[in-house]
């Protein structure tokens, strides 16, 4: 039986370890992924952690993945050996639940993702199904391709769903994995973008991202500097912080939407009576569908979007793993093999 490389991590708080496992044939509807590149997403985080339930240990992270097809399963014709595929977060959707008969993909009662559901892209070797893959345009390499598939059509998606048009103020709060890609996606788009951050270090990579404003969120109160700006049709929150979420709201222009895409279960501080009389909405936004994918992929090779990272080989999974966790790489790490 022929074998990949692959990262292992054992048990709950358990270290990355690097193991070889059997490289078997996809299943029908499925396809075998020779992985080329795949990002380290903050996310990853709880999944080392066993935070995710009925998780099944060893557990192979990452959920941002771009390889070449190497094997397919029976009954997948739309794809071919050889072409280059993404997957992300959105790892293959059942089409046959409630959400999916109604287009909600992405609440698909039986949503797979990679390394939760199956191996993740930590390793040499993926197995993923048919619904899951996006196709890679030729302008991105596999590296740039991988932190598109999460962080890049977490952030795209969610600023072209919005209310907003070209020239509206749309503000950015933090300006980490998620905000850095914010912050291109909005001036690309023909916003008038502000970056909201913690210290005055941030501002001049937030000018060289596309803010035209920055506000220091330490020094400044953030509704009021909004407000002196004109007030923001769009916070995209990426920052994964309550209280910092609510203290932009004060900041947004009637019918003002707060997009939050930083996950965290802390309780969000708003009274309704703030939401009435602004006629503001706050809004989840999930990833996208491996569809959304592609459009986020075709859009940065139009607009020149990148993610900026920092590329290891996956030997060193562990060592990039822990620069990313105690907040040493900037930006995205990729794994490369």
């Amino acid at each position: 039986m022929p074998t990949h490389r692959a990262v292992h991590v054992k048990s709950a708080g358990a270290p990355l370890e690097l193991a070889e496992v059997e490289t078997t044939s996809p299943p029908p509807g499925h396809v075998r992924i020779a992985v080329n590149a795949c990002g380290i997403c903050g996310t990853d985080h709880g999944f080392v952690a066993g935070a995710f339930a009925n998780m099944t240990w060893p557990v192979t992270l990452g959920h941002e993945i771009a390889g070449t097809v190497a094997e397919l399963g029976d009954g997948v014709d739309e794809f071919a050996i050889g072409d280059r595929v993404a997957v992300g977060w959105f790892g293959g959707n059942c089409n046959k639940c409630l959400p999916c008969r109604k287009g909600q993909f992405m609440q698909c009662v039986n949503l797979e993702v990679p390394s939760w559901h199956y191996p993740g892209g930590y390793a040499e070797s993926v197995t993923a199904p048919r619904t899951a893959l996006a196709r890679i345009p030729d302008g991105l390499s596999f590296a740039e391709a991988a932190p598109l598939s999460c962080a890049g059509v977490t952030t795209y998606n969610a600023l072209r769903h919005t209310r907003a048009q070209p020239g509206d103020r749309v503000a950015v709060l933090g300006i980490g994995g998620l905000g850095h890609l914010g912050l291109q996606w909005s001036r690309a788009m023909g916003f008038e973008t502000i970056a909201i951050a913690r210290g005055a270090s941030k501002e001049k990579d937030a000018k060289d991202l596309g803010a035209h404003h920055y506000i220091d969120s330490t020094t400044s109160d953030v509704a009021e500097a909004l407000q002196a700006l004109g007030g923001a049709q769009v916070v995209l929150a990426t920052a994964a912080n309550s209280a910092a979420m609510a203290a932009t709201v004060g900041g947004l222009a009637p019918q003002g939407e707060l997009v939050a895409i930083g996950a965290t279960f802390d309780p969000l501080p708003v009274s309704p009576g703030e939401l009435l009389f602004g006629n503001f909405s706050i809004v989840g936004h999930p990833a996208g569908t491996s569809a959304d994918v592609e459009d986020t992929m075709h859009f940065a090779v139009l607009s020149g979007v990148r993610a900026r990272i920092e590329e290891r080989p996956l030997a060193e999974a562990a060592e990039a793993y822990a620069a990313m966790e105690q907040g040493r790489a900037r930006y995205r790490m990729v794994l490369t093999t």
